[in-house]
């Protein structure tokens, strides 16, 4: 079963910045998309921004601009530097494959494997 370790969270002020790292166990790192994820306090976990096989990021609107994805395939890590952060952008973050089909695109399962996550806070 795939392990996911997410790293990096802490607290900042508001414009600051964080650099997040996920390593991803199993040989089948490079063959996904994958995904962060945030899951503000209250709220259910959303997809932030995805980054292809390829290489491609795609971001939600919310951090376009001030968020930026990649991944390194040799080391099977996936990080997200955060810039310009802001107080709503405070949560639990965790990395994921992200899946996309012929009927669209979606996050595993909550039944899925998933890390334990990295906590950002942001205060304002």
């Amino acid at each position: 079963q795939v392990q996911l370790r997410e790293s990096g969270g802490g607290s900042v002020q508001a414009g600051g910045s964080l650099r997040l790292s996920c390593r991803v166990s199993g040989t089948t790192f490079s063959l996904n998309h994958m995904g962060w994820y945030r899951q503000a306090p209250g709220k259910q976990r959303e997809l932030v921004a995805h980054i292809t096989v390829g290489g491609t990021p795609i971001y939600t609107d919310p951090v376009k601009g001030r968020f930026t994805i990649s991944r390194d395939n040799a080391k099977n890590m996936v990080y997200l530097q955060m810039n310009s952060l802001k107080p709503e952008d405070t949560g639990v973050y965790y990395c994921n494959y992200y899946y996309c089909r012929t009927n669209g695109c979606y996050a595993p399962e909550t039944t899925d494997a998933w890390g334990q996550g990295t906590l950002v806070t942001v205060s304002s």
